[in-house]
């Protein structure tokens, strides 16, 4: 006879048991806990297609009620992320918010959001990330991964599961992400004469010609940015803060003071100058809190939008579909026009506020002043003419 199908002997009072069920066509395991309050038997139950199945749930159970948690039976993947999203993101920046919806959305619940938490298993996670991988890049995937791994911890604290599967999975490397790309010279004095007047010029001059984060560059406020010459400090923009969570910078090297080639402080001063005679019509003058590129309603600008005004000007001059660039490349062509100017790569590193040597960042971080000029010397001579002249 087969061990599966063989009676066995009648389980004592308070032992568990496993039982077949000819209504469900599967075996039943039960684990006695006594009684209830309300003197019923309690008794947690699971089932499964053998008893070699079922013996091994019935072990789950036990060591999750050991743990003081069990699994909810019919808990899913989706419920737990769409928990995570409603509770395990307060205070975070709404950008963020945007990017964990969207991968939930595009990734999760349509590929795993119905299976059941307490039969998710390592494997599964991994055959359903390397089935996205064929989709998206490695920093995507590394990010999805982690949206998976806080939903379920967040299930943990609250009790509705026991094991985190996600924490044993490592993620694939997946497609290879888009390159970033750096004008040339020729490109870049194309765009820098591109919509003279308008706000996106005065933007794409700033973040160009002193290598600015665009997210350092969209809350810049006037404060900050200094056009005039004071004693020996030369016009400068001040990089202190960001639109990160609390405007605090990406790095504790970021926060730098960088002069201003002269075609940036002409155009600027230019810029400030019409913001002013706008304000007019409402009896106002610019104060040193407002914003140096504010949407017409005031507030911040958002990144899609100063993407959007980006590719306008880049169709403006000529470059081949401008809806290929984005406005962090900005930023990569400063640093590359630097180094084919011969700029060494230490004094790159200071003024993009990346990791240098280690007397630099040991100054840098307490380092404000004196203003970091080494870039906007170089920019005065990249895009100088002939006769000396500042400008593209």
């Amino acid at each position: 006879m087969d061990n599966e199908s063989a009676p066995g002997r009648k389980a004592a009072n308070g032992e568990d048991s496993i039982y077949w069920d000819k209504s469900k066509g599967r075996y039943i395991g039960a684990v006695s806990l006594g009684y209830t309050p309300a003197g019923k038997r309690h008794r947690p139950k699971v089932s499964g297609k053998t008893k070699t199945e079922v013996r091994r749930k019935l072990r789950d159970l036990k060591r999750e009620l050991e743990q003081g948690s069990r699994t909810l039976a019919n808990y899913t993947v989706e419920q737990a992320v769409d928990d995570w999203l409603a509770q395990g993101l307060r205070g975070r920046a709404d950008g963020s918010v945007y990017t964990y919806r969207s991968l939930a959305r595009t990734h999760i619940t349509p590929e795993i959001g119905r299976t059941k938490l307490k039969s998710l298993e390592a494997d599964d996670v991994d055959t359903w990330l390397d089935g996205r991988a064929e989709l998206i890049a490695t920093a995507s995937l590394k990010l999805l991964l982690s949206v998976l791994r806080r939903s379920i911890a967040h299930a943990q604290r609250r009790g509705r599961v026991v094991r985190n599967v996600a924490d044993y999975v490592v993620a694939p490397e997946g497609r290879p992400g888009r390159p970033s790309k750096s004008l040339s010279l020729s490109q870049a004095e194309s765009i820098l004469r591109a919509e003279a007047g308008t706000w996106i010029h005065a933007y794409v001059v700033l973040a160009l010609l002193v290598g600015t984060r665009p997210e350092e560059t969209r809350p810049l406020t006037w404060q900050h940015v200094r056009l005039d010459a004071d004693g020996e400090e030369k016009p400068h923009v001040q990089v202190w803060r960001s639109v990160r969570r609390h405007g605090e910078m990406k790095t504790h090297k970021s926060r730098r003071s960088l002069a201003m080639p002269r075609h940036v402080v002409a155009v600027m001063k230019e810029y400030r100058d019409q913001q002013q005679a706008a304000l007019e019509g409402s009896n106002r003058s610019l104060l040193p809190e407002d914003l140096v590129f504010p949407h017409p309603s005031g507030k911040l600008r958002t990144a899609q939008d100063v993407r959007r005004n980006f590719r306008g000007l880049l169709k403006e001059a000529g470059l081949p579909d401008p809806h290929s660039w984005t406005t962090r490349e900005l930023r990569t062509s400063f640093v590359s026009l630097l180094s084919d100017h011969g700029l060494r790569i230490e004094d790159i590193a200071r003024l993009v506020g990346h990791s240098g040597s280690s007397t630099t960042e040991r100054v840098y971080r307490k380092q404000l002043r004196p203003v970091i000029e080494a870039g906007a010397e170089a920019m005065d001579e990249i895009f100088s003419d002939k006769d000396g002249a500042a400008g593209p």
